[in-house]
């Protein structure tokens, strides 16, 4: 667990509320300078999760004498086939606890357990990204992938492994262009029928938007393309000097110009550009064709502690494509039109998390 420095004021109890308009100011300062917060941990998501995808938010932070001290994102998703949870944070690989003492930590955490309890939900998850002083059943099946990367283009090639970059270079000579700040429109004609071939559903086109206006330029398109036709597309997150890939895919054609490869390699240079020294590769399950991809480019696995209170379930929910009893849904929705997806896509996919 990283270290919390005990405040000279803890002494005083602090006090937990619920986030409310005009509270916002107070909550993204204490992000801007706590260490362990990420991206995710901004106050906008709230409305991102409330207004584009329908969920009610509880967030909650801590204050003792008119300073927050701590903050807790949760979302409570309600399912007829996914069930009833509280997360910190839905669509979100990061989230949990940030706070500046042990007091306030404590004193969320506790609120959160509480507030699982008065909603009658199925169970609590928090996703954080370091180990937590709880005794909570914590799941192993996520791993994220985060490297240093540096301003020189040339020393970054060199990082990569061999065959990766031999993959890399194999984008390079298949005539492909990469256009930083697309548009939404040909980043979700591309991701859409890429997370369709992978059997998932895919979320609205509106919520991708959505993403973009609240973040502005923390938000960034990037697509590549190949003879003027769309092949491969990301959407990346920048906070601090971190970049984070976080919506990716190619069509079929992609893969056989290594487009994939081209565009992460072209994204690495336009992060360097921007500044960034960190690239998080984000998360994947372990024993899937994700984490193997990331393995490829030299990323090392960071395992990732999810936390969970349960409430009303007896174990730690998989709602998870590497459940084998989704297998025969997983089959049928790869053959589906891809019209089909998109129009019923974002139904399961807003409930997913």
């Amino acid at each position: 667990m990283p270290d919390i420095e005990e405040d000279k004021h803890t002494a005083r109890p602090c006090v937990v509320r619920r986030l409310e308009s005009g509270d916002e100011p107070g909550w993204n300062d204490f992000v801007a300078a706590a260490p362990e917060a990420t991206f995710f941990h901004h106050a906008a998501w709230r409305d991102v999760v409330e207004q584009g995808l329908g969920h009610r938010c509880h967030y909650l932070y801590a204050e003792r004498d008119g300073r927050v001290t701590g903050i807790l994102p949760l979302a409570e998703i309600r399912s007829r086939l996914f069930g009833h949870a509280l997360i910190s944070t839905p669509f979100c690989v990061y989230g949990g606890v940030v706070a500046s003492d042990v007091g306030s930590e404590a004193a969320l955490v506790q609120s959160a357990a509480a507030l699982a309890d008065q909603l009658g939900v199925d169970f609590l998850e928090l996703r954080n990204r370091e180990a937590r002083s709880t005794d909570w059943p914590v799941k192993d099946l996520y791993v994220s992938f985060r490297k240093a990367i540096h301003a020189d283009d040339e020393q970054n090639l060199k990082a990569i492994p061999r065959k990766q970059r031999a993959m890399v270079r194999k984008g390079m000579r298949s005539d492909l262009q990469a256009q930083h700040g697309g548009s939404v429109d040909d980043f979700y004609r591309v991701y859409a029928e890429s997370v369709r071939n992978l059997g998932t559903p895919v979320l609205a086109r509106s919520y991708y938007q959505r993403l973009k206006d609240t973040f502005g330029d923390q938000c960034e398109v990037t697509v590549i393309s190949h003879e003027g036709r769309p092949v491969a597309a990301v959407m990346s997150f920048y906070f601090r000097d971190e970049v984070h890939p976080y919506y990716g895919g190619s069509v079929a054609l992609g893969r056989d110009l290594a487009a994939n490869d081209f565009m992460y390699w072209s994204l690495m240079q336009r992060a360097a550009d921007r500044g960034a020294r960190i690239f998080d590769f984000g998360r994947s399950k372990q024993g899937t064709g994700s984490h193997d991809f990331k393995k490829h480019w030299g990323f090392e696995p960071e395992p990732l502690h999810y936390a969970y209170y349960l409430v009303r379930a007896s174990q730690m929910p998989n709602i998870s494509p590497t459940n084998s009893k989704y297998a025969l849904f997983i089959k049928a929705w790869q053959k589906l039109p891809l019209p089909v997806t998109c129009a019923v896509g974002p139904w399961l996919a807003r409930n997913l998390g």
